[in-house]
């Protein structure tokens, strides 16, 4: 077979996978070409590109999921290749057939295979014929309700609904009891159509304390496949992977090899060719089930190359070219031990609500042997509520696990993130807990041990907030001598103009506010070290957090308590899918009264308590920044 000739490469996706795939594709000399949303106009991914081609739109489903702009956006720009990244379009058979027809490479596996195993329920069908063991379920062409439930009933709950063409958790709701089963899955079927244009749904049994261990496959255009170790990825919060790693602890080099050889068969009974993921179920006796087929690259893929020393984004280009696979399943390595964690906009406290707006304050960790971090976003960017809410991975190797581990804690303490909320102390949390450190995983870990990774919040103690008092005087003066040094205002010395050797500060962090006394002139309680400041807000490193202060603005108050007196608000930035109440109504306590959908995942808007609507203030499509009044609420008496 002859080699194709590939000298330019659209990368239809947004945000880090975007810029890991152009970061290859730039060494192997490739021209590379971005697509954006009209706000991602300028995007880490478009600055990096060495050419940029809008789609329009801000929602997925009018830019990043419309077919014919990016092809016409290849053509335009020269393309002959395209890397869907994951997500979006990347297991979308019509898009790869759309793409040969219009004689473009497809850096991903041919339609056929994304058909047969793109679709959760046809991916079972295969792998029952072939006599993989599988959870209980109904993968079925019926979509009704009452066929759901009778399936439920027969499976017994709790049970996992799952979007067919879905990943990433969306479209994936777990329901404990049959009364819940309808909302359930009227949710489900909606966040699934709306993240991939599919809302078809399966139902399987929900197996407890399981774990997630996947296997990376690799196959080319001549009949090779391997397998590339396995990652285990375990810690996940609702059903989305949270941490990653590779090998799997205390997998043994037997069940590696048969959970391998039969994520090969299974690639090969479709005739697979590039990057794929054959994911299981593993129970503590050792026993796996067949979960799904993710056919593209997946987001953990960092954590294979650092026990592999393989750059698969490489290997895709190559495998799309006609190449063979350079090795064979007897020479792929395993060095050391690997862990990835995923850095996201979102509010862990808050019920991992994501968040989104301005990036204020943005440090990655310093480079380093065993260090890695791929990143989508830069300080001062925006993170839309319309995409995923993920900001960065980061990666580290060592020479065994507990040097992975080490590592990675000590890249999550330098890095510092603000401007919104994100699940940075969380992750550290997470890494530092003895069950983790021990390898005591499985898909329930969070909730296991949700005490001590979601603690209730301390007081915050006298010397934090003295800290921060002396972080807005030192940066005040420093401020003050940069603009006049002369001025005897910016004097380091304790002359004052009769005025106290005291002065107080009002000072907010979160919800608490607390009035500061500071000696003016003395020696700074703060370490250049420990804050930064920004603007008007310090960010301060409280233990393993960095918390955003800032001086307390009365006016400011005042017209926010006006504002939301008696109003429910939006909690992030997003858009109205359904309205559920209307005005004049009475509602229970904990009735869902709105359902807004950002970073395509649904949130149900409940009344905190009993009480009547007196007002709607959103309608459905309607666009709605964080802090809106959504529905005005008057409490019974």
């Amino acid at each position: 077979m002859k080699t194709t000739t590939i000298t330019t490469l659209l990368v239809a996706n947004r945000g880090e996978i975007a810029c890991r795939v152009m970061r290859t594709a730039k060494a192997l000399g490739l021209t590379t070409v971005a697509v954006h949303s009209d706000i991602d106009r300028n995007a880490l991914h478009v600055r990096e590109a060495d050419l940029a081609v809008s789609l329009g739109g801000a929602k997925p489903s009018d830019s990043y999921l419309l077919m014919d702009r990016i092809i016409e956006a290849a053509e335009v720009s020269g393309a002959q290749a395209i890397h869907p990244g994951y997500g979006f379009l990347s297991e979308n058979a019509t898009f790869a057939r759309k793409l040969e027809a219009a004689g473009l490479i497809f850096l991903g596996p041919p339609a056929s295979a994304i058909d047969a195993m793109g679709s959760k329920s046809a991916a079972k069908a295969l792998m029952e014929s072939a006599g993989v063991p599988l959870v209980p379920g109904y993968h079925g062409a019926a979509q009704d309700v009452e066929t759901f439930r009778k399936a439920a009933a027969q499976i017994g709950y709790p049970v996992l609904l799952k979007a067919t063409a879905g990943g990433g958790g969306k479209g994936m709701k777990v329901v404990e009891r049959e009364s819940e089963l309808a909302d359930a899955l009227a949710s489900a079927q909606r966040e699934a159509q709306s993240a991939f244009g599919d809302g078809r749904m399966l139902v399987e049994k929900y197996v407890l304390k399981p774990r997630h261990v996947e296997i990376q496959v690799f196959a080319d255009q001549h009949g090779n496949c391997l397998y590339l170790n396995e990652r285990d990825c375990s810690i996940q919060r609702r059903h989305q992977k949270v941490v990653e790693e590779a090998p799997a602890p205390g997998l043994s080099p037997e069940l590696r090899r048969a959970m391998g050889e039969s994520a090969v068969r299974a690639a090969q009974a479709i005739g697979y060719v590039g990057a794929g993921t054959v994911e299981f179920l593993l129970d503590a006796r050792g026993d796996f089930f067949f979960m799904e087929m993710n056919t593209r690259l997946q987001v953990e893929h960092p954590v294979t190359e650092a026990i592999t020393g393989l750059d698969l984004v490489a290997w895709q280009i190559r495998v799309a070219r006609g190449e063979p696979l350079p090795i064979t399943q007897a020479q792929v390595p395993l060095n050391g031990h690997a862990i990835e964690v995923r850095l996201y906009a979102e509010d862990p406290d808050g019920g991992f609500l994501p968040a989104s707006g301005h990036l204020d304050l943005y440090r990655e960790p310093a480079a380093g042997p065993g260090r890695r971090v791929d990143s989508g976003v830069e300080q001062g960017d925006e993170v839309s509520p319309f995409y995923d809410p993920m900001l960065a991975k980061l990666i580290a190797w060592g020479e065994n696990r507990e040097e992975a581990r080490q590592r990675l804690l000590a890249m999550l303490r330098e890095t510092v993130v603000g401007g919104f909320k994100t699940n940075l102390t969380f992750l550290q949390r997470i890494l530092a807990h003895p069950a983790f450190a021990a390898s005591e995983l499985d898909t329930g870990f969070i909730e296991l041990h949700q005490a001590q990774l979601l603690p209730s919040a301390d007081e915050l103690p006298e010397a934090f907030w003295q800290r921060a008092g002396a972080a807005f005087l030192a940066t005040d003066a420093q401020r003050q001598r940069a603009d006049d040094p002369h001025s005897p205002w910016a004097a380091r010395d304790a002359w004052r103009s009769a005025s106290p050797a005291q002065t107080h500060l009002t000072l907010v962090c979160g919800d608490v506010r607390r009035s500061v006394a500071l000696e003016v002139g003395g020696a700074s309680a703060a370490r250049q070290a420990d804050v930064v400041r920004q603007g008007d807000v310090a960010y301060l490193r409280c233990g393993v957090e960095w918390l955003a202060v800032r001086r307390f603005d009365p006016i400011a108050a005042a017209e926010a308590g006006n504002a939301h007196q008696g109003g429910l608000t939006a909690p992030m930035n997003g858009s109205i899918v359904r309205v559920l109440v209307v005005p004049g109504q009475q509602v229970e306590a904990g009735a869902a009264l709105v359902v807004l959908e950002a970073m395509k995942m649904e949130h149900s808007i409940r009344a905190p308590e009993a009480g009547t609507i007196k007002a709607i203030h959103c309608a459905e499509g309607e666009l709605i920044g964080e802090g809106a009044v959504l529905v005005e609420l008057e409490a019974q008496p």
